[in-house]
């Protein structure tokens, strides 16, 4: 599949799963290219837990649904009406939850290209969660970035010590589909703009 075509089919899935967990041989290749993503100073500061006990999926489940019932209540009028229609997280009918943590030790204290910029790392895992969600769908996967949670949450779930930052809970599994049309936009939250690129400075929308 040619990667534009990967990039343009990629969407963040929650009511397509299947119910069925990726085959282990393709999870192994998922993963895989998720580690071979660029890091600052080649640190290679992520971290993966791959979830399927259903208990642990049940209670982040609980804890996420009881984090969207706090952001729906902030809400009023069309915007109300609009988020109770769109689905926040695919936890148990993936089957599987890959949750994705940032651990600043992994290459000690002196990382080449860290010293100026103390978030290259987390930058580093954020691209290796791209590369998961590409090679996912180039495989047919869904992936759902759930982030209706608390860290310390997550990070007590799957045993994260202290220093261990979570990024993300991934949902993965086997989908009937893809939606051609990503949910916020097909729900009515926000479409997606137009590319925007400015030339040498930054000119604020409708500066001079």
């Amino acid at each position: 599949m040619d990667l534009y075509d990967v990039m343009a089919r990629r969407r963040d899935t929650r009511a397509e799963f299947t119910g069925r967990p990726p085959r282990a041989e393709v999870l192994e290749r998922v993963l895989g290219a998720a580690h071979l993503a660029p890091s600052v100073g080649t640190s290679q500061p992520w971290v993966f837990v791959t979830v399927r006990d259903p208990d642990r999926l049940a209670a982040f489940r609980d804890h996420v649904e009881t984090e969207r019932q706090v952001f729906a209540a902030s809400l009023d009028g069309e915007r109300a009406e609009t988020f109770a229609r769109i689905k926040v997280e695919g936890i148990l009918e993936s089957g599987l939850g890959v949750v994705v943590g940032y651990d600043p030790t992994t290459a000690g204290e002196q990382v080449l290209g860290r010293h100026a910029i103390a978030d290259a790392g987390l930058y580093s895992v954020c691209l290796a969660i791209q590369n998961l969600w590409l090679a996912a769908t180039a495989e047919d996967l869904g992936v759902g970035w759930v982030s209706f949670y608390r860290e310390e949450f997550l990070r007590d779930l799957v045993g994260f010590p202290a220093h261990v930052r979570p990024v993300a809970w991934l949902c993965v599994g086997e989908v009937a589909h893809l939606p051609a049309v990503p949910d916020l936009e097909r729900f009515g939250w926000r479409d997606r703009g137009p590319l925007v690129v400015h030339e040498e400075t930054y000119v604020p929308a409708g500066g001079a």
